[in-house]
């Protein structure tokens, strides 16, 4: 599982165009190569991050609700959920809503483990190598079956569409990076309606024996996909991305499945032991790639 290392809260309120601190936009740099490759676009936005609260059937869920400031275009901005990995809400998540939202997009991300309390949960380091710690993370991922995650999907999107900056009519996006990749599946099979862009990055358990594994859940939905795998989360299960580009075959839905060679799981995340900033840089324009073809 990645391993966040930032600790410092960024600041409240307008943030600068990227939403991310000196120390990130740094790290960044090694992958502006593969950005400066890209078409051109407009440039990124100033955007406002404020704590929420969304009310949700098991509790409150406290969240960061991140918008682009200034006029809103006709109807208002697409939405787009972020499921965080294990380590749940913290800084680097706030970061990467921020810079998601200065692309136009009006962004939610939810403390996954709310029914035990504020973020940050896990508080204080944690070691993913260190067995009683591993133990305490698997406990509070134990709480958020498909049920629960559907439930607190379709509590934050309503949460989302009573917003006046957000347009309910546009499609909208929900990623997800390790935990939160099956979490973004099971989002968008409880919102097909509502969902017409998936991203997982590095996602564990995408495809299991079980019958309403994520995998299975693709006929459900009518989203469009992209599906980015850890090599060594590859090496371990090679089957699964012959499984996942079945079942969207099967299911006619588009769909982009890639083994990023060279990263490891949890290279996406800022600060973590493993980020591969080129790579996460070549993950990041793929969906922003995604999200402008369907959040539309």
């Amino acid at each position: 599982m990645s391993e966040d290392k930032t600790s410092q809260e960024p600041a409240r309120g307008a943030t600068d165009s990227a939403g991310l601190s000196r120390r990130d936009l740094g790290v960044l740099a090694a992958g502006a190569a593969v950005a400066a490759s890209a078409p051109a676009v407009a440039a990124p936005l100033k955007v406002m991050e404020m704590d929420v609260e969304v009310q949700t059937p098991d509790g409150v869920c406290d969240a960061v609700f991140v918008h682009p400031m200034g006029k809103a275009p006709a109807g208002g901005w697409p939405a787009v959920l972020v499921w965080t990995d294990i380590m749940g809400l913290r800084p680097v998540f706030r970061q990467m809503a921020s810079r998601m939202s200065a692309e136009g997009y009006a962004v939610l991300a939810p403390n996954p483990f709310y029914r035990k309390g504020r973020a940050p949960i896990p508080a204080g380091p944690v070691n993913w190598a260190d067995p009683a710690d591993r133990a305490k993370l698997m406990e509070l991922r134990s709480a958020l079956t498909p049920e629960a995650t559907a439930r607190d999907a379709i509590a934050c999107f309503a949460w989302l569409d009573g917003q006046s900056l957000v347009d309910p009519g546009k499609g909208a996006g929900v990623q997800g990076y390790c935990m939160g990749g099956p979490m973004a599946f099971q989002a968008a099979a409880a919102l097909p309606d509502r969902i017409a862009a998936v991203g997982s990055f590095h996602g564990g358990g995408l495809v299991t024996p079980a019958p309403d594994s994520p995998h299975r859940l693709v006929a459900r939905t009518r989203a469009e996909y992209l599906v980015a795998i850890a090599e060594n989360d590859d090496q371990k299960e090679p089957e699964a991305k012959d499984a996942l580009r079945a079942a969207f075959k099967a299911a006619g839905r588009p769909a982009e499945v890639e083994v990023y060679a060279g990263a490891q799981h949890g290279w996406c995340v800022p600060g973590s032991a493993v980020y591969n900033a080129e790579a996460a840089e070549r993950a990041w324009s793929a969906l922003l790639a995604l999200y402008r073809r369907r959040l539309t």
